[in-house]
């Protein structure tokens, strides 16, 4: 059956569609019990952020987080947000133009510190392998430009969840990409938000759970999704516990 607005319905449809495909993979932060995961854009942003200031050195270009070779992690103790990535260690690919400042594997060794150091205390994700691969090498170094900040899909709180979710320290904004952003299956319940970036995205994620917990009748298991990191890290460059 046609209808007058089905154009703007199919319209709709289609932007739902491309935020979430946006997002990325959906990666898990800290372990299987953890109940967390974020989304690979706002990983990556953060991480572009956390190595690409002013200065000599490698410049990033594509970056993408995966799943490592290793076995089989555990099962998540809480039910994943769809197509959500299970908890284990994570992979980072990246391509990178180089200047002939200093030797390659210096400058490869010391990204590759960089990123390790920026996944584990900014986000909380588990990186076990960084693999870099140079596809130019540069004369001089080049202009850097600011990565563009995450769009964020806000979302008012409208029940006892939200509004626990939105009181924790460190949550910029409760999010709408996958949905509501309070999602109430039959066994559990699932925030989606985005953290602020002067707090690290895994401990923001524990203390939603927490307060999402005690706040809604039954106390049923919370996971939180977290679909864009705001504003800046704190002030050593590395974001508050």
């Amino acid at each position: 059956m046609t209808t007058a607005d089905s154009p703007y319905r199919a319209q709709g449809w289609t932007a739902a569609v491309r935020q979430r495909l946006g997002l990325g993979r959906l990666l898990p932060l800290g372990g299987p019990a953890d109940g967390a995961w974020i989304s690979e854009r706002a990983a990556v942003a953060v991480l572009r952020r956390a190595v690409g200031g002013p200065g000599s050195g490698p410049v990033l270009g594509e970056l993408r987080i995966g799943v490592a070779d290793a076995p089989e992690a555990p099962a998540p103790q809480v039910p994943p947000p769809p197509s959500a990535l299970p908890p284990g260690p994570l992979r980072i690919e990246a391509t990178l133009a180089a200047t002939a400042d200093q030797p390659l594997p210096v400058a490869a060794a010391a990204l590759r510190s960089a990123l390790l150091a920026a996944a584990a205390r900014r986000l909380g994700l588990v990186v076990s392998e960084v693999d870099l691969q140079v596809t130019e090498l540069l004369d001089t170094d080049p202009e850097r430009a600011e990565p563009e900040p995450d769009a964020v899909l806000a979302a008012r709180p409208e029940n006892a969840a939200g509004h626990a979710a939105v009181g924790v320290t460190g949550v910029a904004t409760l999010t709408r990409v996958l949905g509501p952003a309070v999602h109430t299956g039959a066994d559990h319940v699932r925030v989606e938000l985005a953290t602020d970036g002067a707090h690290r995205a895994l401990d923001v994620a524990l203390a939603v759970r927490a307060a999402v917990t005690e706040a809604v009748d039954g106390h049923p298991p919370v996971s939180v999704l977290v679909t864009a990191v705001t504003g800046d890290p704190g002030p050593d460059g590395s974001a508050a516990g």
